[in-house]
């Protein structure tokens, strides 16, 4: 638990400190926000501050910080450094400067943003990027809720239906009708669910690996021994799986999609830090409680103690039986958060699992197709205050991402697949938006330093994973480490010929 502590404190102390210097970087003054210089009713409407920050959070976290966390658990403790460095100077600078830079441009959305910075060819480049991720959020955030319902009531069609018509009436009708009303509510019932963990925590304070621990899974109950396959490190290298397993929690460039629907909602540019900085924080937090409780979970035996003895000596009876298959989904995500807030918060905790990993997906879902909607309608200046308008792009958007769910549905290992690849480019997009920032502060001759090392580091991320993943060219490790430090180098070399060519002048 020291470990846990210790990263604690480093997150809101990065907040009160780092926060504040990223702050004075960017200089917000009191110049009118796009909410109040083009306030239209529908998109551009000025919000309360605590308003503004719950939808802020719940869009940018859904089940992102609690599915991640509990994945990257398994490389152990070297995910809460990842939580704790990647959130203070890379996921909260990435989303602060998003979202200013997006209010100082009046609402504009990522693509117009890159456009402005990197050029013309690298925003149509991020145009199709983001509204084809946005699409994949869509349908990914279709499928699993409707999974979960159908155990309860009705079929997963039923459901996908159900969720898909939510979609467009959040989608076509004003910001404050649905999102603004009902999202500080979910965003509620996520942080109680994480508060009352945390107290569960210090409560029972269990044991679980420190950083400096040295880690033995065959020996610490790691559910990789009982299974007995291949090793789970051998498979999926810290590096780069890690950074791209755990994104909401540390850098997410979903998150890039999201800051544009606030910025049109914000007062004032001195609320930036609290609610751009401060709910990327709020997020790390929420990571760092389930890499915690995934932690005892994953390495002491915790689930033992989770879950009723009689449904663990069932799913252990079927190991050699289907190959482990049965034990897998047991240690799946979302059986993690289930089996953890029933067996540590009761009944009440198994309710409020259900209803956390069924709403928050469904949120994320809607705010990424509205994202969509005014991402497409900016680049074809269509305005969007008349319905119809609106409808002209949500209405072929929307058949789109049925074939696509529909594709999935058909495809055994079509979930997979299109949550791997909606990782990577998640990740890719934030490289795109770390650079945009740096060239930002470079032409406005501030310390760009702060989104360049990110910048450079989430390049070899992005690239090494390319060619090491088994979905992409599955290259030899230390040939594909090799390549992917190449590519970070040439980026390194791209800027600095530019930045010499920008001081020249």
């Amino acid at each position: 638990m020291i470990s846990f502590i210790i990263s604690l404190l480093a997150l809101i102390i990065g907040y009160l400190i780092y926060g504040r210097f990223v702050e004075r970087v960017f200089g917000p003054d009191n110049r009118p926000t796009p909410s109040v210089s083009m306030a239209d009713g529908v998109d551009y409407i000025t919000l309360p501050n605590w308003k503004v920050f719950m939808i802020q959070f719940l869009n940018i976290a859904g089940t992102g910080p609690i599915f991640g966390a509990i994945m990257g658990a398994w490389y152990g403790p070297a995910s809460y450094l990842w939580i704790v460095f990647g959130c203070i100077f890379a996921g909260a600078v990435h989303d602060y400067f998003g979202g200013m830079l997006s209010v100082r441009h009046g609402g504009a959305n990522l693509p117009e943003l890159v456009g402005t910075y990197l050029g013309g060819r690298a925003r149509k480049v991020m145009l199709l990027f983001s509204v084809i991720l946005l699409m994949m959020v869509g349908v990914v955030f279709v499928y699993s809720p409707a999974l979960i319902l159908k155990d309860y009531v009705g079929s997963t069609f039923i459901w996908v239906i159900a969720i898909f018509a939510y979609y467009v009436l959040a989608t076509m009708l004003p910001i404050d009708k649905i999102i603004g009303k009902f999202y500080p509510i979910f965003a509620f019932a996520l942080l109680f669910m994480a508060v009352a963990l945390m107290v569960v925590l210090f409560v029972k304070m269990p044991a679980i690996p420190e950083i400096w621990s040295k880690l033995d899974a065959a020996n610490l109950n790691h559910p990789q021994s009982i299974l007995g396959t291949e090793s789970f490190f051998e498979k999926n290298s810290l590096f780069p799986c890690l950074f791209i397993t755990i994104a909401c929690g540390a850098i997410s460039g979903f998150h890039g999609t999201q800051s544009p629907l606030m910025a049109r909602c914000l007062g004032s540019e001195k609320m930036g830090r609290p609610i751009f900085y401060g709910s990327m924080i709020t997020e790390g937090i929420v990571a760092l409680i389930w890499a915690t409780v995934s932690s005892y979970f994953f390495y002491y035996g915790g689930w033992r103690e989770v879950v009723d003895a009689n449904v663990v000596d069932q799913f252990m009876a079927q190991v050699g039986s289907d190959n482990g298959k049965s034990l897998i989904q047991f240690f799946s995500a979302p059986n993690v958060v289930e089996n953890v807030c029933s067996g540590w918060l009761g009944i009440f905790g198994g309710i409020l699992a259900v209803f956390g990993v069924v709403a928050a997906p469904i949120t994320s879902g809607d705010t990424a197709f509205r994202s969509a909607r005014l991402i497409i309608a900016e680049a074809l200046h269509l305005e969007q205050k008349s319905v119809i308008k609106r409808f002209y792009i949500a209405l072929p958007m929307f058949l789109a991402a049925i074939a696509l769910l529909f594709w999935q549905m058909e495809n055994p290992d079509g979930f997979n697949i299109i949550w791997q690849w909606f990782g990577w480019s998640n990740q890719t997009l934030a490289v795109f938006t770390l650079w945009t920032v740096t060239v930002y502060l470079v032409i406005r001759k501030k310390a760009f330093v702060i989104s360049l090392i990110p910048a450079l580091f989430m390049t070899a991320v992005c690239s090494t994973y390319i060619f090491i993943s088994n979905q992409a060219l599955a290259l030899n490790h230390t040939l594909a480490y090799v390549l992917g430090m190449g590519c970070m180098g040439m980026a390194a070399l791209w800027f600095f010929i530019w930045y010499y060519k920008q001081t020249k002048k």
